[in-house]
């Protein structure tokens, strides 16, 4: 197996959106806003290469939406998808599966294109994983998510016929186990895989940077805040007691973390490149 970390750009966001209740004067340490509260995020990609198939673990925003769209979300730095999956060495009409651990614009957006007047899945070949539950959570969205569940996002892939939903409970047509945790949103999947001896897990909204390890540090954005804690609660302890890889999707400056048990709770250990595992 070969694994590849990619960044496909970085985006802004409230700090304050980020953190919920927490107060600015506490998360601006790890996490400084500009002059207007916004901080800077990553989104990361995973691509794992096995055998005969190539995966892509979300492919970040996009650029197909309007002007409008991106003045919202500032879309800078110089990284894109089609930059990383060169570093990679894999082109698009090389992946064989596009796994989305949900179906936010910022996780999902860059699999689907335009072809003129017409959206089309990115990846031309490709198998989209996705789950029955979230699927109905994502196409039959409530108020608080669906500026985040964008159709134009979503539909082509099922258009396409290359949808395919993961059996949550364990699917031997994947190369990892899935965990599930439905605080963020119904049913995201973190994938969770052997790898140079290590156990890494993508962690992509349940921990988005090393900012959010203490418990309390929940996004505004979840939808069920205090389940997220629980939730964080229950993999920290796992992950301190096992040593596990944390591979950060949205942290500006952090690829990769581990933690580690202390007086005050799980709390991070160390931090270090993707390439140094």
């Amino acid at each position: 197996m070969e694994l590849h970390l990619i960044n496909t750009g970085y985006f802004k966001l409230d700090g304050g959106a980020m953190f919920g209740v927490v107060p600015k004067s506490l998360w601006s340490r790890t996490n400084p806003a500009d002059s207007t509260n916004l901080c800077s995020w990553a989104m990361r990609s995973l691509i794992i290469k096995d055998g005969n198939r190539s995966f892509v673990i979300d492919s970040g925003m996009g650029d197909k939406q309007s002007d409008k769209f991106f003045s919202h979300y500032y879309l800078h730095g110089n990284d894109s998808l089609a930059k990383g999956l060169q570093k990679a060495d894999l082109g698009f009409d090389e992946v064989t599966d596009a796994f989305l651990t949900h179906l936010h614009f910022d996780h999902c957006g860059g699999g689907v294109k335009r072809d003129g007047e017409k959206l089309i899945p990115t990846f031309s070949k490709a198998t989209y994983w996705s789950n029955k539950e979230h699927w109905k959570w994502a196409t039959e969205p409530n108020p608080r998510e669906k500026a985040s569940f964008l159709v134009e996002n979503i539909k082509p892939m099922q258009e396409s016929g290359q949808l395919k939903f993961v059996d949550v409970s364990g699917d031997s047509r994947l190369p990892f186990d899935v965990i599930t945790v439905d605080g963020h949103t119904e049913k995201q999947m973190l994938p969770k895989l052997n790898y140079k001896g290590k156990t890494l897990v993508f962690m992509a909204d349940l921990l988005p940077s090393v900012g959010h390890i203490p418990l309390p540090y929940v996004m505004g954005y979840d939808t069920r805040p205090l389940l997220t804690m629980s939730e964080k609660q229950a993999f920290l302890n796992e992950a301190a007691d096992n040593g596990y890889v944390l591979v950060l999707q949205h942290d500006p400056v952090n690829e990769c973390c581990t933690v580690k048990h202390t007086e005050k709770g799980v709390r991070l250990d160390q931090v270090f490149a993707f390439k140094d595992i």
